[in-house]
């Protein structure tokens, strides 16, 4: 037998009896293969048969599917039996019957309505307080199922989406622009990125805190919105102006506003926020000054709430060192006499904070000096909460000078250590060779050396350090790990590096670092008491290299898998590997070092299944095996594809589901697998499946033997069969198996060799010849659909198709002798289904002989041609059997006649009306 392409089974015809056809969808199998060469032949063969010529070997024969000598299949006894009634089947239009049983589409008008929108339950309460001389007021209480931290945020009342909606572009100048963005990279390089700046911060905090008391501010009247003028002054006007605000800074020209709500507050701080910006970017810095002069002394700011806390520091982050022009010492010095001027403690601290890197225009120590008397000055504050964000507002602005302090220090491994613990990664990363040096300089007898390394690794494995500093960063730190004598420290320490080494670094130096641990962890067995960290290394290996063409070029990457000696955690290693093999493995493969490679750790999987192996754990070592199966391709060469599957099918014989896969992919070696298994109605449907993956990549002969295989296997389905432990009928199965069989049998075509419909003259006579239980219908239950089989057969377009292979409305094309062939067959079973219901005229089995009547009516009334007049009368004689004995469900009765007459009204069914007229309702009297 050839070798089949494999392809999945793309045909979904819903795996029901015939009797749906009717409602479903007309649909197809699309697979990209080659045709089989026996296509091309059997249309040609069945032409020259319709045409009357010679077929190949000479002989002479028909489609009316008569007797040949050297074919024993045509005598069987189910086709000799003469019918009662003629069969003709009812014309069908699938696509129209789809059409009209689709449901109509209904605009729909959601409103405020969504499915997914949570539902509210707001409740209220209302209650009366008195006080003394006061009057009682009332006081509401809302509560709701749902709280979103977010929603006051996102309802339009955000500060963020407010001063967004309120920027003026045309006051903002390309000047100012460009000054924000130099001051921005040099806030970054000086503080780092690793700061989560305050507009991050600022959403959150404006919703988390909220207060209902009364607020007020502190204002001078020049501060207004409107009041910023343009930025085309010439420097006379300049100076007028600010001569003019300053006249106008005066006690007078303050103003205070009382009982503002807290959202008027914020909306307040927004406005002068705008101000701000509108007065810098128009070069009048006077007036930005004395509005943030005018704002941080106002207490209520720091106690009554943490909204205005946020707010204001927006508004100090306008001061930054590039103010400085080429007359940098004088202007600086003209803005520390202007800060030094300032009466608040809280104001003056801010403003000189914010600029406090200016001073390195004035002296190279002037930081330095300045940052011990800001320290002081912090301690002046009061209010407990003002006093701390001031501390981090001035860590803010200081981290290198904090880092040159800590230098200063030396020989603090501990402090060091906390340090890195407590600083985010980035701040870290950027310094990590200011780290390294002050770590070689630590004394080992105080803290480990090791330690601090370990420490600097895990900031490094979580944010990335210069990339100049990379390569020199993994020598330094390597040089003082190599160097560990006890194994547990030297594991603890190198298991954080390697995703470092990972991480940044090509295979060549992985390979070194894993050479450099079974180097350590090998002497005395020491990897047995490592085996978490040793998992640790695998896991961040296979989480850098996705390519496992390259991760299995790592030459020790194997030797250090020989490590985990132990069986569970062996297993849960390569667990691991399989598992990121089956998620970032794109394409198939064919690789030969990750194949043995990968069959390797195979092997080693399915090895641990025992006896007492749980049915969990097979089948998550089953899922991980299929993956890797699956994505094993060799293009067009089948023979390297099988010998692949016979190898895997060896080594991998203990577990089921691996080989329903091998099944699955293999068609060509299934008559050797399949009846290896013990379930007859696992290899009947393993039969049926192999079967419509060879006919969708167009192999009909090898088709073809799949079905007479399955048809072979039906005589030894048992009575009784094993489900989960409880024995059960098998008809009830074997009936859901015959059903999925009609279905695919429709598109099978037939053998030129074999006569016409040879498969189910096959299946017929299995049926027939097949032991049922005495009081069982499933017999008759299986005629029935196979009467629905034949009836779409019939049909000159079939209800579904498989993409280049011709079924047998295109090999026939409704020929005359075909439609006389089916028919007979029709016949034929149409009498074994009376027979039977003969047989059921007994006092037991009336209830029986009225359902199965009521059945065969319905066949009838979906699938045959009722303007034949023996037919007609056959289904009237059905309805009175139904109810001769009183065993019919009235109901049923009443429903199917109201559907008849609903049918009468189509265009093409008028003569049901007249069969309505013949088929009484009896009463139970």
């Amino acid at each position: 037998m050839a070798p089949a392409e494999v392809v999945p089974w793309a045909v979904r015809s819903r795996q029901l009896p015939l009797t749906s056809m009717a409602l479903a969808e007309n649909e197809t199998c699309a697979v990209q293969s080659v045709a089989c060469p026996s296509q091309a032949w059997r249309l040609k063969t069945v032409r020259q048969a319709r045409q009357g010529e010679a077929r190949p070997g000479g002989a002479r024969r028909g489609l009316d599917g008569g007797s040949r000598a050297d074919d024993p299949r045509t005598s069987c006894h189910v086709t000799r039996k003469m019918a009662v009634f003629p069969w003709h089947s009812r014309n069908r239009n699938y696509k129209a019957e789809f059409a009209s049983c689709r449901l109509e589409a209904v605009p729909l008008e959601f409103g405020d309505y969504h499915p997914l929108k949570p539902i509210t339950v707001t409740e209220s309460k209302t209650k009366k307080v008195t006080r003394k001389g006061s009057t009682s007021s009332t006081s509401s209480s809302s509560s709701s199922s749902m709280v979103d931290p977010l929603s006051s945020v996102l309802d339009g009342t955000d500060p963020l989406s407010m001063f967004a909606a309120t920027a003026d572009p045309a006051a903002l100048t390309a000047a100012a622009d460009s000054s924000r963005k130099k001051r921005d990279r040099d806030d970054n390089s000086v503080v780092g990125s690793d700061f989560e700046p305050w507009a991050n911060k600022r959403g959150e905090i404006l919703a988390r805190y909220t207060t209902t008391e009364k607020l007020s501010i502190n204002l001078f009247m020049g501060s207004e919105k409107g009041r910023a003028g343009t930025a085309a002054f010439a420097m006379s006007e300049k100076v007028r102006t600010r001569l003019e605000e300053l006249d106008d800074f005066e006690e007078g020209s303050q103003k205070e506003l009382l009982n503002l709500t807290q959202q008027d507050y914020v909306n307040r701080i927004e406005e002068l926020n705008q101000s701000l910006k509108d007065a810098w970017a128009s070069d009048q810095k006077v007036k930005a000054l004395k509005i943030v002069i005018q704002l941080l002394p106002n207490n209520d700011i720091w106690k009554e709430t943490h909204r205005a806390d946020e707010s204001c520091f927006c508004i100090t982050d306008h001061f930054s060192p590039e103010n400085a022009n080429d007359t940098a010492k004088e202007t600086c010095l003209n803005w520390f006499f202007k800060i030094a001027s300032i009466r608040e403690l809280i104001p003056r601290f801010y403003v000189e904070a914010s600029i406090l890197k200016c001073n390195k225009f004035l002296s190279k120590t002037g930081i330095s000096e300045c940052l011990p008397r800001l320290t002081c000055m912090i301690r002046g504050i009061g209010d407990p909460l003002v006093s701390v964000y001031a501390r981090a507002y001035l860590c803010r602005a200081l981290l290198t000078e904090m880092m040159e302090r800590c230098k200063k220090l030396g020989n603090n491994a501990l402090l060091l250590n906390s340090v890195m613990s407590a600083f985010r990664a980035e701040f870290i990363a950027t310094r990590s060779m200011d780290f390294i040096g002050m770590i070689k300089e630590c004394d080992e007898s105080g803290f480990p050396k090791h330690l601090l390394f370990r420490s600097l690794g895990l900031n490094l494995a979580l944010a990335d350090p210069p990339e100049s500093d990379r390569l020199q960063i993994l020598n330094e730190a390597w040089k003082v790990i190599t160097k560990l004598k006890n194994p547990q420290d030297y594991i603890n320490c190198a298991e954080v590096w390697v995703e470092y080494t990972c991480k940044h670094f090509t295979k060549r130096e992985v390979n070194t670092v894993l050479a450099d641990v079974i180097k350590h962890m090998t002497p005395d067995r020491a990897f047995e008491d490592s085996y978490p960290q040793l998992q640790l290394i695998i896991k961040k290996v296979i989480a850098y290299f996705h390519d496992f063409s390259v991760l299995f070029s790592v030459e020790k990457f194997l030797p250090f898998l020989d490590m985990f000696q132990k069986e569970s955690v062996r297993v849960e290693v390569c667990k691991c590997i399989m598992e990121a093999f089956i998620k970032h493995q794109q394409e198939p493969t064919k690789d030969p070092v990750i194949l043995n490679a990968l069959l390797h750790v195979c092997k080693t999987m399915h090895d641990s299944v025992n006896a007492l192996t749980l049915e969990d754990e097979k089948r998550m070592l089953s899922y991980l095996i299929n993956g890797f199966i699956k994505m094993v391709s060799f293009g067009r060469d089948f023979e390297q594809q099988l010998s692949f599957y016979v190898e895997s099918r060896s080594m991998f014989c203990n577990l089921e589901p691996v080989l329903v896969q091998l099944i699955h992919a293999c068609v060509a070696y299934c008559f050797i697998t399949i009846p290896s298994l013990t379930g007859i109605f696992t290899r009947l449907n393993l039969y049926l499946h192999s079967g419509q993956v060879a006919l969708a990549n167009q192999c009909l002969s090898q088709a073809d033997a799949f079905f007479k295989a399955a048809i072979s296997l039906i005589p030894e389905v048992p009575k009784m069969i094993n489900i989960e432990g409880k024995m059960r009928p098998s008809e009830s199965f074997l009936l859901e198996f015959l059903c999925n069989f009609f279905s695919t049998l429709l598109i099978v075509p037939d053998h030129p060799e074999h006569g016409v419909l040879f498969l189910v003259r096959e299946l017929l006579n299995v049926i027939q010849d097949y032991t049922w239980e005495d009081n069982s219908d499933e017999k008759i239950r299986i005629y029935t659909c196979v009467l629905h089989l034949l009836s779409a057969m019939s049909q000159e377009t079939y209800l579904y198709h498989i993409d280049k292979v011709d079924s047998n409305d295109s090999l026939y094309g409704g020929d005359s002798k075909f439609l006389a062939e089916n028919n007979k067959l029709c016949e034929t079973v149409m009498a074994q289904i009376l027979e039977h219901l003969k047989t059921l005229a007994k006092d037991e089995a009336l209830k029986r002989q009225s359902s199965l009547g009521l059945s065969f009516f319905n066949s009838i009334l979906a699938h045959g041609d009722l303007r034949n007049n023996k037919l007609n009368q056959l289904s009237v004689n059905l309805w009175h059997l139904a109810q001769r004995h009183g065993c019919a469900d009235t109901r049923t009765m009443v429903k199917t006649l109201e559907y008849i007459k609903k049918r009468s009204k189509q265009p093409d069914m008028t003569h049901l009306t007249e069969l309505a007229l013949r088929l009484p309702l009896q009463t139970r009297t």
